[in-house]
């Protein structure tokens, strides 16, 4: 992996099947069928980065020969996909990591000011003492991932991480501006964003081609 230093708390996840499979994501071509299955592989390569840093805790082992010391996670890690998109890489994940617990933050952007609506939130208890890694497969204006942040963080989230698949500058610069403690994980770190507000560039609306809505 790579981290992009003109960009503080971004790391670019440069591994070439990452790369590879970011080519196929980005065709207009792809299925929808394809498409899901590349992002829910895409979160499994990047979560498989992203944790390196989770805590582990000693245990015994019992092997068909001896017992001998071994390590596990010390706690299951938290998801938290943001509605509809983040859904999209759960499974990836989980796929890693079958623990994990899961909740969920409802937000859209509103088309005009391009500014985040949360219409829904529920995590699962005892979130402080869990990481909790927020996944939306676009990163944009950034205004969503600080919202999503802000909400966990007054939940009791004090370990978080952001996972997406697609970051524009300007996101990345407004999330670390507004959260310098979260750090960012991406599969690719693109030129710009247009005047509408999406990435360029980019893949489209993940959302749509995620579920086939367009």
């Amino acid at each position: 992996m790579t981290t992009t230093p003109a960009l503080p708390g971004c790391t670019v996840v440069a591994h070439p099947l990452v790369r590879h499979k970011m080519a196929l994501l980005r065709d207009r071509a792809t299925p929808t069928k394809l498409f899901q299955e590349l992002v829910s592989e895409l979160a499994t390569l990047l979560a498989y980065e992203a944790t390196q840093q989770l805590a582990l805790t000693p245990i015994e082992v019992s092997t068909p020969l001896e017992t001998t010391p071994g390590e596990q996670l010390a706690t299951p890690p938290i998801l938290v996909p943001i509605l509809r998109a983040g859904l999209g890489m759960v499974d990836g994940i989980r796929a890693l990591i079958p623990d994990a617990r899961v909740g969920h933050i409802g937000l859209y952007r509103d088309h005009d000011s391009l500014a985040p609506v949360e219409y829904y939130f529920k995590v699962p208890p005892g979130i402080a003492t869990h990481d909790v890694f927020l996944l939306d497969p676009m990163l944009a204006t950034g205004g969503s991932a600080v919202n999503a942040v802000t909400a966990l963080k007054r939940s009791g989230a004090t370990r978080l991480t952001f996972l997406c698949l697609v970051a524009a500058p300007e996101g990345v610069r407004r999330l670390h501006a507004a959260h310098p403690d979260v750090p960012i994980f991406t599969a690719a770190l693109d030129r710009e964003l247009n005047a509408h507000g999406y990435i360029l560039p980019g893949l489209g609306d993940a959302g749509d081609r995620l579920f086939g809505t367009k």
